[in-house]
């Protein structure tokens, strides 16, 4: 699951980074640190809104196009899905030997 989690997080990084130049927000950031600052808070906010918008579709049992759509725009079009936390603390007590 590693493929879809890093799209779902790279997404949105990416979508943070083009709103944050493409827009005309005004917002002139003379320093590198601040405009990765906005960059990241952009992201972030992406990110989120279509997390929300996700969640509420799914258990709300929304119509499918939508959760595709949120899906697409996060980058995969499906949540990833993890394994049982035993499965976790297996992995954790492997990589203490």
């Amino acid at each position: 699951m590693l493929f879809p989690s890093a799209l779902r997080t790279l997404v949105p990084m990416l979508a943070g980074w083009a709103i944050t130049v493409l827009s005309g927000l005004g917002l002139h950031a003379d320093s590198t640190t601040v405009a990765g600052g906005i960059t990241v808070a952009v992201g972030a906010a992406y990110y989120l809104t279509f997390r929300v918008v996700e969640r509420l579709t799914e258990k709300a049992r929304g119509p499918a196009w939508l959760l595709l759509m949120v899906g697409l725009l996060l980058g995969y079009a499906r949540p990833p899905q993890y394994e049982s936390g035993d499965d976790i603390e297996a992995l954790i007590r492997a990589s203490r030997r």
